[in-house]
């Protein structure tokens, strides 16, 4: 999926000057055909469940929404191509990368709604015992702008180690971005000591026992997203009604999600009528409905730390917090990213997360359906953030 070709694609779109004839070709196609059905983006990771449930259950159809069959991209580079030039209308993506292609390309897109909470993990070789086990060797990263690499970075940063893009030395780790099926098998062959991504890979390596979990990411930041779903501006100012019925399906799909995991996994499975991944359903349940014997391994173990906080492997609740994105873009700030990120240096984390999203549509979402009770969300739809290593 996510090489650094993918990487140095990316850099090269994320530019003004790159973006510019895809926004244009974008225009030109919305022009051509202002009432085009819905067409979602993905990769087959379950950043994308929201998505592919609204999909598979039948609820665009329901709210009014005219949509063709996901189309599943095997990296980044190529959802985010296509996503610009406006052949996909909606994707999710890594929410750093958000950041990245609002800011440094100044494409006219917003992010509305999460997709998930937690649902990652820094899995590493059964050997290793520590973060600080890790010096010397290589840990995967499925991007530079993804919250896999800012949370590991503080986690290698605690541990009193530097992070090194080549030939680690002791005190060292190096950070390598990797395709997610290539790191369980580069964990396997010892080329890894581990690697943090979404799920199911971490799974994935459990169930070969090539790999265990050391620590869930949403253990050290409570409810944290990953990925975001996003949409043009020409779609949002134009046709609000119907990116409202688009986001009233995603949000319950969310709410489906969270009540029934294991359908939920056998719908996305490779067994499910759809095949919208290439993962087996045994698997899928893993993260999605863990059984408690498990769950208490990780809090034995050490994956978990804080019990208290009761967090699943992987969660759903769509209302992005505008606290998480000025942190997220706080610590974005402080963490090593290749290439050129001058324009990250620039932003005021509180009025970048401002513009960066879009929140009318979830919020008459969740007030419409009554939801905000089934995603426990407070009243006044503000947290505190808490991120403790």
């Amino acid at each position: 999926m996510h090489t650094r070709r993918d990487f140095l694609k990316l850099s090269a779109l994320f530019t003004a000057s790159a973006a510019l004839p895809l926004l244009q070709a974008c225009t030109q196609r919305a022009a051509a055909e202002p009432d085009a059905p819905l067409t979602i983006g993905y990769l087959p990771i379950l950043d994308a469940t929201p998505l592919l449930v609204a999909h598979g259950n039948g609820l665009f159809q329901q709210n009014g929404i005219e949509t063709v069959k996901p189309v599943l991209f095997r990296s980044w580079a190529s959802l985010v191509e296509a996503f610009l030039s406006g052949q996909v209308n909606l994707i999710h993506v890594l929410s750093p990368m958000s950041v990245w292609m609002r800011y440094s390309s100044k494409a006219p897109v917003r992010a509305l709604m999460w997709n998930h909470t937690c649902g990652s993990a820094l899995t590493v070789r059964p050997e290793i015992e520590s973060v600080h086990d890790l010096q010397g060797q290589t840990v995967a990263i499925p991007f530079w702008y993804s919250i896999h690499n800012v949370i590991v970075q503080q986690m290698i940063r605690q541990a009193g180690l530097e992070v090194v893009e080549k030939d680690p030395q002791a005190g060292q780790i190096r950070l390598a971005v990797m395709s997610p099926s290539d790191m369980v098998p580069g964990l396997a062959s010892g080329q890894i000591g581990g690697f943090i991504v979404a799920e199911p890979f971490n799974a994935l390596a459990e169930a070969k026992g090539v790999g265990k979990v050391l620590r869930f990411s949403g253990d050290i930041w409570k409810d944290h997203a990953c990925c975001l779903s996003m949409m043009h501006d020409h779609d949002i100012q134009n046709r609000p009604d119907w990116v409202q019925g688009v986001i009233n399906s995603l949000v319950q799909a969310s709410a489906w999600a969270k009540s029934h995991r294991v359908e939920t996994a056998a719908l996305l499975a490779k067994q499910g009528i759809q095949k919208y991944t290439p993962h087996d359903a045994a698997v899928l349940r893993s993260v999605l409905q863990p059984e408690p014997v498990v769950w208490a391994e990780y809090n034995r173990d050490g994956a978990i730390h804080h019990p208290e906080w009761h967090q699943h492997r992987i969660d759903f609740q769509p209302y992005p917090f505008p606290s998480y994105s000025e942190m997220l873009i706080k610590l974005l700030q402080q963490t090593h990213l290749a290439g050129v990120n001058q324009f990250l240096l620039d932003l005021n984390p509180a009025e970048a997360a401002e513009v960066l999203f879009d929140t009318r549509f979830v919020e008459k979402a969740l007030n419409q359906q009554n939801l905000t009770g089934t995603f426990n969300l407070p009243e006044n739809l503000r947290r505190r953030e808490v991120f403790e290593l």
